[in-house]
């Protein structure tokens, strides 16, 4: 709910905030640390900063997430490793915990209480952490439950704590329709759901979409709309089964797509390998990664056909195409695996339509090049 790697930046941070004693914006400081993977001197350029007086919802906000979004566009242009991204995470997560436990965090709760959880399969949890500490600074009582929270879990809690809201955090697109059953769940209880992450959409329109009653684009505007408090859902839609939210799923398109990928991907791979000869001579880990990419490729066509939203797998494709330009792929090797998956489903209407429009824009975004590997699909093990 807050800048990460898969959703929008914080807003800019005001100077006075980030510029500690020596002149140096707090944000480049961490950024160096955090780069490093030293964690030592990410801590103690926080707790410098914090005792000499920046308040630390700016620290959180204005120096932690400008930084995290950093690691996430450093490693999508190929100038960091997953591995240290991973390893800059880790860093990052460790200054928020050393934020929350500074004597100038301290508060006490004031307010009721606010449910901080990730949609079950969710594993980016710095945003959502973020937005928990942020909303003990402001003065509410939180329950941070962490990433992939099964909503089972999630609604047991809330019966036995009884909170005022519950702030339901997504980066996945590909999780939007178990988001859409727990937001459904929580509602149930009596419990309204702010939803954000850039799962929900750069403005919210799967938030809309699902059923939520409020939306956020990060982590201060998240605690500025609780603290005004959260409308009752709609009585047009709340307590609606979701075919009449999403009348697109009447057509059956999603249940039965979504009911066959692990055999979508195999037929997939399984037509590739007949069509593209030197796809016969991968190694056993080439062919696991073309697997999982395919898999990938796949659940976000699920996900579009579960929204109605061609617009969702299509930029997925384009995001895709530029990280692979970015490692020197071309991104025209896309193109067969996606004509296969239209030869697939070619009795899917609205799947064939969004595998069009993918590959048009694939070919706008990179026209065709005699590119060596372009007759390859990009799931090469790269």
């Amino acid at each position: 709910m807050t800048a990460s790697p898969h959703s929008p930046h914080s807003p800019r941070p005001e100077p006075a905030a980030q510029e500690p004693e020596g002149g140096e914006p707090l944000a480049e400081q961490l950024w160096r640390a955090v780069a490093d993977g030293d964690e030592y001197t990410a801590v103690d350029a926080v707790t410098r900063a914090l005792s000499a007086g920046t308040d630390p919802e700016s620290v959180l906000l204005d120096a932690v997430a400008p930084v995290q979004a950093r690691v996430g566009q450093e490693w999508a242009a190929n100038r960091m490793t997953v591995a240290q991204e991973h390893a800059a995470t880790a860093v990052n997560d460790r200054v928020v915990a050393a934020v929350a436990l500074h004597p100038a965090s301290r508060r006490r709760p004031v307010r009721g209480g606010i449910t901080v959880a990730c949609v079950d399969g969710e594993w980016h949890a710095l945003p959502a952490r973020l937005l928990a500490e942020v909303l003990r600074l402001r003065g509410w009582k939180v329950d941070f439950l962490g990433a992939q929270v099964p909503a089972p879990h999630l609604i047991a809690h809330l019966h036995l704590t009884g909170p005022d809201a519950v702030a339901l955090s997504g980066s996945i697109p590909t999780r939007l329709p178990t988001a859409h059953a727990t937001i459904t769940a929580c509602q149930a209880t009596g419990v309204p759901v702010l939803a954000g992450g850039a799962a929900f959409g750069p403005d919210g329109r799967y938030a809309r979409l699902l059923g939520a009653d409020a939306w956020a684009p990060d982590a201060r505007r998240a605690a500025d709309q609780l603290a005004r408090g959260l409308a009752p859902a709609d009585p047009a839609v709340s307590g609606r089964h979701p075919v009449d939210l999403l009348p697109h799923l009447a057509d059956q398109e999603y249940t039965l797509v979504s009911r066959t990928s692990t055999q979508l991907v195999r037929d997939t791979l399984a037509a590739l390998e007949a069509r593209i000869p030197a796809m016969r001579d991968y190694t056993d880990r080439q062919r696991q990664h073309t697997a999982e990419d395919i898999a990938h490729i796949v659940d976000f066509l699920t996900t579009a056909l579960y929204t109605g939203d061609a617009g969702l797998f299509t930029g997925f494709l384009v995001w895709t195409g530029s990280i692979l330009t970015a490692r020197g792929v071309p991104a025209t090797t896309l193109g067969p695996t996606l004509d296969v998956l239209a030869g697939l489903l070619h009795n899917f209407p609205r799947a064939l339509g969004m595998l069009a429009e993918a590959r048009r824009a694939l070919d706008t975004a990179a026209p065709e090049t005699d590119a060596p590997g372009a007759g390859t699909p990009a799931t090469a093990g790269t």
